[in-house]
């Protein structure tokens, strides 16, 4: 069975708390669970992981390197500024989908500028919660060309 990880960064444990109308008005949780229906369908196993803090997705993601076969991340306020972060995305040898809520090319300066878009496959922004499934679809479709 592939497994996917989905790795979540700073703040986004407050989706549908934080501003609602540029994050949209569903939690984590909802859409961790529409990613689990999907993911079911289609015989995919998806570990979920979100933290606040750098060192904790930096451990994660070393901890668990080899064991996956895809990667979704939204690294939040990581994307701009952790170098670290760019660096430990580097090890792995998979499919990274980069994924943000919001348009960060419509947004102030300083979020335009992503310092893991040169490392992933491919980067889905300003789709809002829909963009996680798109990237899930989009492993679905090369694991299934992969057999």
């Amino acid at each position: 069975m592939d497994e996917i990880a989905i790795i979540n960064g700073p703040n986004l444990n407050m989706l549908g708390v934080r501003d609602q109308i540029v994050y949209g008005k569903k939690s984590l949780s909802d859409i961790n669970h529409e990613l689990m229906v999907i993911a079911e369908k289609n015989g995919i196993s998806i570990n979920f992981f979100q933290s606040n803090h750098a060192g904790e997705i930096i451990d994660y993601i070393q901890n668990n390197y080899n064991k996956w076969d895809g990667l979704i991340i939204n690294p939040a306020g990581l994307t701009h500024s952790s170098i670290v972060l760019r660096d430990v995305l580097e090890i792995l040898n998979i499919p990274i989908i980069e994924v943000h809520i919001s348009n960060i090319y419509k947004r102030e300066s300083f979020r335009q500028k992503s310092l893991i878009s040169g490392i992933v496959k491919g980067k889905i922004t300003g789709l809002g919660d829909f963009g996680y499934k798109a990237a899930l679809y989009y492993l679905i479709k090369v694991f299934k060309e992969e057999r």
